[in-house]
């Protein structure tokens, strides 16, 4: 297993884990990610269903996080992420604070967008977070742009990491990203979550290559296929393509094979997925499989699960209260400065405690 630094924050939750061996602490880390992801999400569902709370759409990372929180782990700073909307889990673990969620669904005006944008569209470009774009595929030509400009500066040792779904793969933008990639080596971790729907539209009517991971070789890229729900392989597969990528072996593919638990949006009731899909082994929660594997490795006891649920809990709750207590921007008042901007760079950068 791609081993990682330990966290405090583990350290501090589970005190007996400074004995444990980086792998295990590894999977502790990713079940944290995980579990404030899952906690986050399960908030905004009861703020959007509470009405008038939430405008715009929410999107749920439902039976993903696994493979998420794997890829933001994975990543280092000065690293490129370009998350998607059901990327909360990698978002987190690549640094970004339950604020910045809460923020910008509650339309607060001290969050990364300021009020200004759509719930799904925050980012902080200049921690390498680049902001979602929503046409699917345009975040690989993006991606691709900065990693380009880095190679033309002679900048090496960073990657470029990408989310996409089984769906967005069939767009033209992603088709164009991806063969750039991989015509200028570029070192691009493109990971596609295959939650076997493109929103309703189910895979046999979606692509006709018996596996999407059948596209790395036209494309170029090294190819990774792993199950999505067990987050000791996604940790594992995902790492070592990261790895690849940055010790220059060129662009990388990674295909997550799992189940989208909700509809595409809480609108969606989701009532076309196939039954035997939810029975099946790719229908399971990574979640629940994650604490299992914890309890049974004795890595964790239920008790000391528990006690991380109200820790996520708490810390979610007070995120959701401090968003509603700031109230929205004022348009006759706003700086319409670029976020580009130094004096927005400042501003960013302070707001983000």
């Amino acid at each position: 297993m791609v081993e990682l630094a330990s966290s405090p924050e583990i350290n501090e939750a589970f005190p007996r884990s400074a004995s444990l061996d980086p792998s295990q602490s590894l999977l502790l880390r990713a079940y944290r990610w995980m579990l404030l992801a899952r906690t986050t999400d399960e908030k905004l569902a009861a703020l959007y269903k509470a009405g008038g709370k939430i405008s715009g759409g929410v999107f749920l990372g439902t039976g993903q996080e696994a493979l998420s929180a794997a890829l933001g782990m994975a990543l280092r700073k000065g690293d490129i992420f370009s998350p998607l909307i059901r990327d909360l889990a990698g978002r987190l673990a690549f640094g970004e604070p339950v604020s910045d969620a809460m923020r910008t669904f509650l339309g607060s005006k001290e969050g990364p967008m300021r009020g200004r944008d759509g719930n799904i569209h925050r980012g902080r470009i200049h921690e390498g977070q680049l902001a979602m774009i929503s046409h699917l595929g345009a975040m690989i030509s993006t991606t691709a742009g900065v990693l380009l400009a880095r190679k033309m500066r002679g900048q090496t040792g960073t990657v470029g990491a990408i989310s996409i779904g089984d769906g967005g793969t069939s767009t033209g933008a992603t088709h164009e990203g991806l063969n750039l990639a991989g015509v200028e080596r570029l070192p691009m971790v493109a990971v596609i979550a295959n939650n076997q729907y493109a929103y309703s539209t189910p895979n046999n009517r979606q692509y006709a290559c018996a596996d999407l991971i059948d596209r790395a070789k036209g494309y170029g890229y090294e190819p990774h296929s792993v199950d999505g729900t067990d987050f000791e392989a996604c940790l594992e597969v995902v790492g070592r393509a990261v790895e690849r990528a940055r010790s220059g072996h060129g662009p990388q593919m990674v295909v997550g094979h799992l189940l989208r638990l909700t509809g595409h949006g809480l609108h969606d009731d989701a009532s076309y997925v196939d039954p035997k899909l939810k029975a099946s082994a790719v229908g399971a929660d990574c979640l629940r499989l994650a604490e299992r594997i914890l309890i049974e490795r004795g890595l964790a006891e239920e008790g000391e699960l528990a006690a991380m649920k109200r820790e996520a809990q708490a810390k979610v709750e007070e995120a959701a209260a401090q968003a509603l207590r700031e109230g929205g921007p004022d348009p006759s008042q706003e700086d319409w400065a670029a976020i580009s901007d130094a004096r927005m760079l400042d501003r960013g950068l302070a707001m983000r405690s």
